[in-house]
């Protein structure tokens, strides 16, 4: 007797841009922890989302074939050239420039389908309907900004369309970047997961927004300069947080040192500044204490 598998029901978009060198995927889906199964990425090379009775193989070897110089269009026959299961399963498989290929088995559950467009490719199975994936690749490909930015819109832009038929639970952003990662020491510049949540994919973009905040460098032309009202506030924020024993009335030593231990407990440290500024997001920060 066949072993029964879990239906990795979902829908999916595979996105790169190729200015910046990243590769990612936003995921949402009606299962547990979807950004455990479905996301595979490494940078300078592509891009796998594996779906639908997910066969997470496809990951590691979609990436390993790339390597190899394989094209996403050989690599997709390969893949299912011995799986008994391949009319069951769905995957997107992207390179570092763009190029893109993806299938969706004759007996995944309907709606199922997928579609391409510039840099991107959507995919899905169990949706309300077809208006999911034209809905993200649509989205994709009219959204300016970062490629984060334009996986998380497209992603809000499907459920908003139907998304899974069955409802919500999980969602992911997996975004990886040429030394992109905490410290540079990695690629995976975003590697964010809703696990289970009545409303994952608006709970993604909350901890996208909390990322920024902490590992986002501060922007010069933003800064404040600490005199007047901000030093008065931040000064009263410090005493009232133990960190600044009293008024100093201007930026010195002792104010400097107070609002370093703030910052490095915080986890601050991409936003610190030697001199007598502040970061704007900070201070928001601050006052929502």
């Amino acid at each position: 007797m066949k072993k029964l598998q879990a239906k990795v029901a979902t829908f999916s978009i595979v996105g790169c841009d190729p200015d910046s060198g990243e590769l990612g995927i936003a995921v949402q889906s009606k299962f547990l922890g979807s950004g455990a199964v479905v996301p595979w990425a490494e940078a300078g090379t592509g891009a796998v989302a594996t779906q639908s009775f997910a066969n997470t193989a496809f990951g590691p070897e979609g990436l390993a074939l790339l390597k190899e110089g394989f094209s996403p269009e050989e690599i997709a026959a390969k893949l299912i050239e011995n799986d008994e299961d391949r009319e069951l399963r769905q995957f997107a498989i992207m390179d570092a420039s763009g190029r893109c290929a993806a299938y969706t088995g004759s007996e995944c559950y309907e709606w199922a389908g997928d579609r391409q467009g510039s840099f991107c490719s959507a995919q899905g199975n169990i949706l309300v309907s077809s208006h999911t994936v034209d809905a993200m690749v649509d989205t994709f490909e009219q959204e300016s900004g970062t490629l984060a930015e334009k996986l998380l819109s497209a992603l809000e832009a499907g459920q908003e369309a139907g998304g899974d038929a069955r409802g919500k639970q999980s969602a992911s952003l997996f975004v990886v970047q040429d030394k992109g990662g905490y410290g540079g020491y990695n690629d995976r510049k975003y590697d964010l997961r809703v696990d289970d949540h009545k409303e994952p994919v608006k709970e993604l973009k909350r901890l996208f927004e909390l990322h920024r905040l902490y590992f986002s460098k501060s922007e010069e032309k933003e800064l404040l300069h600490l005199s007047g009202e901000v030093q008065n506030e931040v000064e009263e924020f410090l005493m009232e947080n133990h960190l600044l024993d009293e008024k100093q009335g201007e930026y010195n030593e002792s104010m400097k040192e107070a609002l370093r231990r703030y910052f490095m407990r915080e986890n601050f440290e991409e936003r610190w500044q030697e001199g007598p500024y502040l970061d704007p997001a900070v201070l928001t920060f601050m006052r929502k204490q």
